[in-house]
């Protein structure tokens, strides 16, 4: 798998920020001797206006832009943004991986969704304009997002759209405190938002059995032509902000869960801020996207009683809140 991936998305940074440069260099590092890397285009404006409103977009064209306590208003920052975008769009067509920041999937049309309280680390969708870029071609994609946290700007993009599935696990409680069950679309998008919250100190056992049920339905029920993946790393057990227990063989086997279901996809970078453990994270995602033979680096996590009883009430309310749109085994 190719990796989209620039050096100057490392010029900017804050002091005691989750979201930093060490992150995404040391993941850098790592990889360069095992992939072949490729260097992305800036997107231009017209491919960010795909995905967002022109009044949001030309606040940071005309110095205008805010940001807030997360997501500053660094210099140069329209730049490096836009530069995140078109690595995506580059991975969209090469069917890569794009190992950038900014990250993008909370950012909505307008910017700040109307219930978020910040823009999360996040200044253009890089998700979203890169599926707005390819969706003429592929026609019907799926995004598969299992970032730790819900990517509330990717679905209320995709909102009311019947040609691209939104499929979400994420923690519940957490930041952007939405996400949850019933949240499924809107007019021709109703029905293909699915939102899975998993209580925090999910393990590997619940995490990949919501892959094994959900992923079949995408398969064979909605059938989609690209699969489109925001790959998020926080849902591991020793991130700082999140409070999930994933260990890095889930992350083999989401990748080997898409790459046996699909022939076509790509992938975007989002969150994952324990910088140690994100190089071996992103690796073991990556090796099961190429279905290559995989070596555990530590023991799979369980979930308790507890955790596995809390599961499966809020999945059989997934399957109850969704029975008319899809059908569950």
């Amino acid at each position: 798998m190719k990796i989209i991936f620039s050096p100057k998305c490392l010029e900017y940074s804050k002091p005691n920020q989750p979201e930093n440069p060490e992150r995404v260099k040391q993941a850098w590092e790592f990889l360069r001797k095992k992939y072949e890397f490729v260097q992305p285009r800036t997107a231009n404006k017209s491919d960010i206006l795909k995905a967002h409103s022109r009044e949001y977009v030309e606040l940071f064209e005309k110095g205008g832009f805010k940001g807030d306590w997360e997501t500053p208003n660094y210099p140069n920052i329209y730049e490096y943004a836009k530069l995140s975008a078109g690595a995506a769009i580059m991975a969209a067509k090469e069917k890569g991986f794009s190992l950038m920041r900014p990250p993008g999937h909370h950012v909505g049309i307008n910017g700040r969704t109307s219930d978020a309280s910040s823009l999360g680390f996040c200044y253009f969708n890089n998700m979203a304009v890169a599926v707005k870029n390819i969706l003429e071609k592929y026609k019907k994609i799926a995004i598969i997002d299992f970032d730790c946290h819900f990517g509330n700007g990717t679905a209320e993009i995709f909102y009311k759209s019947g040609n691209v599935l939104f499929f979400s696990l994420h923690q519940w409680p957490q930041y952007p405190g939405t996400g949850w069950i019933n949240e499924i679309g809107k007019g021709d998008g109703e029905g293909y938002t699915i939102n899975m919250p998993l209580p925090r100190n999910t393990g590997d056992d619940i995490y990949i059995d919501v892959l094994n049920k959900i992923v079949p339905i995408i398969k064979n029920q909605f059938k989609p032509n690209m699969i489109a993946i925001s790959a998020g790393f926080d849902s591991y057990k020793s991130d700082p902000i999140t409070s999930m227990n994933l260990s890095t063989n889930s992350f083999y086997k989401i990748g080997k869960s898409i790459s046996d279901n699909f022939k076509k996809f790509f992938c975007c970078l989002e969150g994952g801020y324990d910088t140690v453990n994100l190089p071996i994270c992103i690796y073991s995602f990556i090796k099961g996207l190429d279905k290559d033979n995989y070596e555990k680096y530590e023991k799979s996590t369980k979930s308790s009683k507890y955790l596995w009883e809390q599961y499966r009430k809020r999945f059989n309310d997934l399957k109850n809140t969704l029975s008319d749109y899809w059908e569950f085994q």
